[in-house]
């Protein structure tokens, strides 16, 4: 029987018993080491078949010995781990060879299936260049919630990847912002990146804008005029609010991102695509397919590889994150925010989301000019927001007037109250994280120990 050899390379004693208990089995042994010096220690003495390293590490960082354990242990793969992920960390991760990126905290089983795949590929994980140089991120996609650090994981991926990409979310998560994040740290991104808002091209001539035409090919043809494809060059077209493309140019389109090749409207020329296509959309394509109003075909090639942005209210305390970054960048003169100021903006729905917050925000400055920003700088909230409020607070009306209208003397009506609403909202969240008790515990802002109780307890209908 051969036996797997596992680094596991964290200062934690917790966190490294942990892991090797989990780890544990009869084909696998299991070495820790608390530092970066005691890894590259160890990995020069044993031929590791897998490694699971910290990023923050006393002396040296992971991230700067990766390559170093990478040729001592011939290849290995490597599984960064970090309770501090932002998009260049992620990124970072991937240009210098990690197989898979653990945002802590983490669930066991997660762990545990990332170092079955990692060993039943041993030797096979991709090799990526490290040859481009990361910018600074944009406020907007600032993050520290385990959705949003799946979504750094994916871009860092993408980024390296010539794939087709879908970006898929609520209008104003930012879905452009990830698409040129993708071109900003990959190798293409010398090349054009060419933003196409399909709703807003004239349907009567999507054919012509994407594919361009010769001259005569159609009235008031009066030159010929090249397409967005072939604007785009060797670098990236984005391609967003893809579900309104028309259905006759769909099948145009599949046909282009098949074969590679298309022609003007009026040319019997043949072009090669040389661009990357990434497309997104805040519908649903799957449904918008089964009501055929998107072809199915063109959505699978569309979406090889998927990236789901959440929107701001399933963020956490990502809101409070992201509203301190934006001041920053707008006019730091008006930070610290009050903390009046932090309970008006975390008690809004953000129904417009990250671009919503930010125009809120800049209104705010505005008003507060160089002081200190007050609730009364913020704007109204959005009417959508307020209606739901309003409903939420008439079903509460409802509730109660029926259950006092049902009794005689004062009785338990806020037990009743929280023991019918608590065991729905409990119910919601888990189905909303696939069952994930450790995210449904961070998104209800409770104790993972608090919400397995509670679950133990019987006081919600979920599984």
């Amino acid at each position: 029987m051969t036996t797997h050899q596992i680094l596991v390379v964290d200062d934690d004693e917790a966190i490294a018993w942990t892991m090797a208990r989990i780890l544990a089995a009869p084909d696998r042994k299991i070495t820790n080491a608390p530092s970066a010096e005691e890894a590259l220690k160890r990995a020069n003495e044993i031929p590791f078949d897998l490694v699971f390293l910290d990023i923050r590490l006393p002396g040296q960082d992971g991230l700067a010995i990766l390559q170093a354990l990478k040729s001592l242990t011939n290849n290995a793969p490597i599984v960064v781990m970090t309770g501090h992920g932002t998009l260049q960390t992620a990124v970072k991760a991937v240009e210098e060879g990690a197989f898979d990126y653990l945002t802590k905290p983490f669930d066991l089983d997660q762990a545990l299936a990332c170092a079955d795949r990692a060993l039943a590929r041993r030797r096979t994980a991709p090799s990526f260049s490290a040859n481009s140089i990361p910018a600074a991120e944009l406020p907007e996609l600032t993050g520290t919630c385990p959705l949003m650090q799946e979504v750094f994981k994916r871009i860092a991926l993408a980024s390296v990847s010539s794939a087709t990409v879908m970006i898929t979310g609520e209008s104003g998560t930012g879905k452009e912002l990830v698409a040129r994040a993708i071109h900003r740290h990959g190798p293409r991104k010398n090349d054009p990146f060419v933003p196409v808002h399909v709703a807003a091209l004239n349907p009567n001539l999507v054919e012509s804008e994407l594919f361009g035409h010769e001259k005569g090919a159609f009235t008031n043809a009066t030159h010929a005029t090249q397409g967005l494809l072939s604007l785009a060059g060797k670098g990236i077209l984005f391609l967003d609010e893809i579900a309104e493309i028309p259905l006759a140019v769909q099948v145009k389109l599949l046909r282009v991102l098949e074969q590679g090749t298309f022609h003007p409207v009026g040319s019997s020329r043949e072009l090669c695509l040389e661009a990357r296509v990434i497309a997104a959309t805040h519908q649903d394509l799957a449904q918008r397919c089964a009501d055929n109003q998107f072809r199915q075909d063109l959505y699978f090639r569309l979406n090889v590889f998927g990236i789901h942005l959440p929107p701001l209210r399933e963020r956490g305390n990502d809101l409070e994150l992201l509203a301190l970054e934006i001041i920053r960048r707008l006019d730091a003169r008006c930070l610290p925010l009050p903390q009046a100021t932090l309970l008006a903006l975390t008690s809004r729905q953000w129904t417009g989301n990250v671009r919503e917050l930010r125009n809120a925000l800049e209104h705010a400055v505005i008003l507060a000019r160089g002081g200190p920003i007050l609730p009364e700088h913020l704007p109204p909230p959005a009417r959508a927001e307020m209606k739901n409020a309003d409903g939420l607070r008439k079903a509460v009306h409802q509730w109660l007037d029926h259950a006092i209208a049902t009794e005689t003397e004062p009785s338990d009506l806020w037990a009743r109250f929280v023991g019918a609403t608590e065991p729905a909202i409990i119910e919601e969240v888990l189905r909303r994280v696939g069952g994930n008790r450790l995210h449904a515990a961070q998104w209800l802002g409770i104790n993972r120990s608090t919400l397995r109780r509670k679950l133990a307890d019987g006081e919600s209908t979920v599984e």
